[in-house]
């Protein structure tokens, strides 16, 4: 392996490291019974709202395959499609795009259906860019309609930049709306040919995108308690630049990152009950789809290995 190849899972894992030491100053005096407490003190109707929203986060990040191959003119059963999400994106949350791409996963899965190598990165970079859509256009809503989210974020900033940075945003987005609706000329890189999408898939990455990043903000929220809550759109707020700032530092599930962010960001609520929805979050979000999508892998690379070994004996 060269070099390179190390520098991203260094820098995840530092990362990690950096933000667990940071989190444990904080919460250095919290006692194991604080934390039990605070599950005791989740209802089974919130219990059910959480594991509901992790549903209907996958679900959405299904959607994005889906718009990917209508983007490409293919269609494949909408079961596969959402097996292929599933597993790519609980592989990858956990263990980070630095060490186990989801393109990997997505080649594997999506080239045995027949679509070509090109195709396969169209997708992915397809993936990507809807993702960011909706962190982009939840960003602007957040700054927006709770500008002083900033300084909760960072008590540093100064909470007057938040308007023009969303707006900002909105011009951005706006920008690629308007190349959609232009139909600009595709680019050409290599063999690859990079098409803007069509309108009617564009206004549907902004549906889409935003539903999947609310749904995992939903997790967290449902879990915490009503008391000294200070309502969604914070712990939306919180969320996002949370889940952006662990993807960009490649923490393997963003460890020590989220809870850090959300320790410092809800300061009102005890530390016990923000640790114990993160927890939930992890398990419904991360760890349970992790598992799962382990013995997908399991039993998808078994038949292509019986598939093969049939073609042979043919």
């Amino acid at each position: 392996m060269k070099v390179a190849d190390y520098v991203w899972p260094v820098i995840g894992v530092s990362a990690a490291v950096f933000s667990g030491w940071l989190l444990f100053r904080e919460i250095r005096t919290l006692s194991v019974e604080d934390l039990l407490d605070s599950f005791r003190a989740i209802d089974g109707l919130h219990w059910l709202l959480s594991g509901l929203s992790a549903l209907v986060a996958y679900l959405a990040l299904a959607a994005y395959d889906g718009l990917a191959l209508r983007h490409l003119g293919r269609v494949l059963p909408w079961p596969y499609v959402a097996v292929t999400s599933f597993t790519t994106y609980a592989l990858s949350h956990n263990i980070g795009a630095s060490v186990f791409s989801g393109a990997m996963v997505r080649y594997r899965a999506y080239t045995a259906r027949g679509l070509t190598g090109p195709e396969v990165g169209i997708l992915v970079a397809f993936c990507s860019i809807t993702f960011f859509i909706g962190i982009a256009v939840l960003t602007a809503a957040v700054l927006l309609l709770a500008p002083d989210i900033v300084a909760r974020i960072s008590p540093e900033a100064d909470a007057s930049v938040a308007i023009p940075a969303a707006l900002l945003i909105l011009a951005l987005l706006g920008a690629y709306v308007l190349a959609s609706l232009l139909h600009l000329r595709p680019l050409h890189l290599g063999p690859v040919r990079i098409v803007y999408p069509r309108p009617p898939i564009v206004a549907l990455q902004f549906l889409v995108a935003p539903i999947e990043v609310i749904a995992a903000a939903a997790i967290i929220y449902f879990a915490l308690p009503a008391e000294a809550n200070p309502g969604f759109i914070v712990v939306l707020g919180i969320f996002v630049a949370s889940f952006s700032a662990a993807l960009l530092s490649h923490a393997p599930g963003g460890l020590g990152i989220l809870e850090l962010f959300f320790v410092l960001g809800l300061s009102e609520i005890p530390e016990a009950d923000v640790l114990a929805a993160l927890l939930i979050f992890r398990a419904f979000y991360l760890l349970i789809p992790f598992a799962i999508s382990i013995g997908v892998v399991l039993i998808f690379e078994r038949n292509q290995l019986k598939a093969v070994q049939a073609g042979r004996s043919g």
